[in-house]
């Protein structure tokens, strides 16, 4: 098995692809130990001194080291628990554990402007954000403000500011004159 390493924008994560899925369906964010519970990959990665948060994506893992660990003494020990992971067919996610996220907030009457915001999100932002190691989750839509979570590469990157004011708050305008501003939340 060959797991490739390829950079994020953020420099404290570093995005892992096995070469095979890792989440049949959604996304998983581990920010630290204790939320890892369900997942026993996201649990053994936490055993490596220095990891500080994990995410899981279709078809790849983002670490995020601690701040003072350099990757050159972390990226083998990771390595070698993603290979064995998944060469012992180990599950990635339990199957009885829930992790759906919290339902996103609206007014009934907004509807109609939500669903566009999600369809804009899902097929022109996601796959990019997913490219970079991360993902963005639609938290609410109240008062032409647009909630959004950032996870994995993206959560703490320098330049997710820039990317929700210039990239996705304009696009939505764009396309969605009731959004007059885009806000993370955690």
């Amino acid at each position: 098995m060959f797991i490739q390493t390829e950079q994020t924008p953020n420099p404290a994560t570093l995005k892992f692809l096995p070469g095979r899925e890792v989440m049949e369906q959604g996304t998983a964010d581990f920010p630290d130990p204790e939320s890892a519970k369900r997942s026993p990959l996201a649990q053994r990665l936490f055993q490596v001194e220095g990891v500080a948060g994990v995410f899981l994506g279709s078809d790849f893992i983002t670490i995020t080291k601690a701040e003072g660990k350099e990757w050159y003494l972390l990226k083998p020990a990771l390595l070698g628990i993603i290979m064995e992971h998944f060469t012992a067919n180990r599950p990635v996610i339990l199957a009885d554990a829930s992790g759906e996220p919290a339902a996103a907030e609206h007014d009934a009457e907004d509807a109609e402007i939500v669903e566009q915001i999600r369809e804009l999100l899902d097929t022109r932002v996601r796959p990019a954000v997913a490219q970079d190691g991360g993902d963005i989750i639609f938290r609410g839509f109240q008062n032409g403000i647009v909630y959004l979570h950032l996870q994995g590469a993206c959560s703490g990157c320098p330049s997710s500011t820039a990317t929700l004011k210039m990239g996705i708050e304009n696009m939505l305008r764009h396309y969605v004159p009731e959004v007059v501003e885009v806000r993370p939340v955690q």
